[in-house]
């Protein structure tokens, strides 16, 4: 289940520009409130996505049709 769950995560970095946009500010936060809310990660995988570069998640972002991402229409004010 948990391989799923990473997958999720990682997807969300790239279709969702809000979700993207709070875990370029504060991964391990981010991270804590998708467990929280029964994302299941396991220790080794939650350290891992911590350490994504949001940078290259954002580039690849730009490589998908728009069609299949949530913009983040407060302009990035949170």
């Amino acid at each position: 289940m948990s391989q799923r769950s990473v997958e999720v995560v990682i997807g969300r970095l790239v279709t969702d520009e809000e979700f993207r946009g709070r875990f370029t500010q504060d991964p391990a936060g981010e991270l804590r409130r998708l467990v929280e809310s029964g994302v299941e990660l396991n220790p080794c995988e939650f350290r891992v996505l911590c350490a994504l570069d949001a940078r290259v998640a954002a580039r690849f972002a730009q490589e998908i049709d728009p069609r299949i991402q949530k913009a983040d229409l407060s302009g990035g004010e949170r």
